[in-house]
């Protein structure tokens, strides 16, 4: 059976493939900046969905549509991955690393 991460590694690139990209930037550079921009969008979408707002009146929490904004990151997480040709186990290689050194930091009163 194939990696899950593979998988949804191989349905972006499906997704991208299909995507009309004359807008899109044709450098590395321009493609990542463009993609923290499109992240940062759907971060702000996926806050609106909470009631951080303490001065308004609070709603009930729609967990559906904040599935559906996270999903909308890791859409332009794994973009960017294509695009700076990390594999998923290039992205577990750095996890691990960065993991260790944020656990170290944690231990050492970061």
């Amino acid at each position: 059976m194939e990696d899950k991460l593979e998988s949804i590694f191989a349905l972006q690139k499906g997704l991208a493939d299909m995507m009309n990209l004359d807008r899109y930037p044709k450098d590395v550079e321009g493609k990542i900046s463009a993609l923290c921009t499109a992240i940062i969008h759907e971060a702000v979408e996926l806050q609106r969905t909470t009631n951080w707002k303490w001065w308004k009146t609070p709603t009930a929490f729609n967990e559906a549509e904040a599935r559906e904004e996270l999903i909308d990151i890791w859409h332009f997480v794994i973009q960017a991955s294509l695009e700076l040709n990390l594999s998923p186990e290039d992205i577990l290689k750095e996890y691990q690393r960065k993991n260790d050194i944020n656990r170290k930091r944690e231990k050492n009163g970061y």
